[in-house]
Parts: structure tokens; C-alpha cells; sequence
């Protein structure tokens, strides 16, 4: 008698589970959970964007190494396929194609108050410096306005009387 057994499986180390594939010797569900309880370490920031905010980063096993992660760039980079082989070429994948140059060119710019918002980086360090608008656009003088109004440019809406009581 001859048993055929479809898929061999594993025991998972933590809740015994027999599934056919194992992570850190734990089944995906046991290996989720432990890799979401591991708390970031202080001064860390994210390996593509560079966020500080630590309720936002959290830890990700990339290239054979555990790396800290913020949110939006884990889920970009866990989509990714197939993964590139440096850390360079992830950030290359995962850059805003956006930011690369300026879209506007040719066109009329109708803002009432023109000035390049797109100035420095916005994640570095401010030691000082701001880097919030183009100090070389100068805006328009349009000197003192003066606006004079006629008695018949004004309209009485209403109009409350307070009379004594009797």
C-alpha cells in the first residue's frame, strides 16, 4: 500500500501549524505578527524617504537585511516585482517621477503671486536655513491704493433707532 502525500509540510516553531513553508521557522501568520511587534529604535528613519515620525516606521526584512520602513514606502516596496538587488535601485523604482523636472514648462503661469514652491529638499534638516520660497521673485509694486467713495456709492441697509420709553 502506497500513500502519495500532495504537498510535504513543516510544523511552524511557534503555534505547531503544518504548513509548506516557514520564515525565521515560523508559518506567515506567527512571522507577521512578530515582525509587526518589533518596536523601531530611536534616531531611526526610513531607508527610501527618510520620515522621522516613529509611529509611522516600522521594520522590514529587505535585501537578507532588516531595515526600518515607513508605511507608504514598505507597501511600495513589498509590490514591487521583481525586488532590484541595492537599496539604490529600490529608491530609483520607488522615486516620484513628479519631482524629476519641471511639468509647467511653456505654459502660463496664472498665479497671482508666481514663486517656486519646489525649493531644497523637503526632508533635510532646516540647521537654519529655509528653503521656502525663491527670495529672487520679486512681487509687483503697486505703490499706495487709494480708493475714494462718493455719498451715493454708500446704501443705508438698515437702520436701528433707540427711542426713550415712556
Amino acid at each position: 500500500m502506497t500513500v502519495q502525500v500532495d504537498m510535504p509540510t513543516i510544523p511552524c516553531n511557534v503555534c505547531g501549524a503544518a504548513v509548506i513553508e516557514l520564515r525565521r521557522g515560523r508559518c506567515w501568520g506567527c512571522y507577521t505578527r512578530w515582525a509587526e511587534s518589533r518596536p523601531v529604535g530611536r534616531g531611526a528613519v526610513c531607508t527610501i524617504c527618510g520620515e522621522k515620525r516613529r509611529d509611522q516606521l516600522k521594520l522590514i526584512e529587505v535585501l537578507s537585511r532588516t531595515l526600518p520602513f515607513c508605511h507608504g514606502c514598505a507597501a511600495r516596496t513589498m509590490r514591487i516585482d521583481p525586488l532590484p538587488e541595492t537599496l539604490g535601485d529600490i529608491r530609483h523604482a520607488l522615486r516620484r517621477e513628479r519631482r524629476q523636472g519641471d511639468r509647467r514648462v511653456g505654459a502660463a503661469d496664472h498665479r497671482i503671486f508666481p514663486r517656486e514652491r519646489r525649493v531644497g529638499e523637503r526632508r533635510e534638516q532646516a540647521h537654519g536655513k529655509t528653503h521656502d520660497t525663491d527670495p529672487n521673485i520679486r512681487l509687483a509694486d503697486f505703490g499706495e491704493v487709494i480708493i475714494e467713495l462718493d455719498d451715493g456709492d454708500l446704501e443705508v441697509v438698515e437702520q436701528t433707532e433707540v427711542r426713550e420709553r415712556r
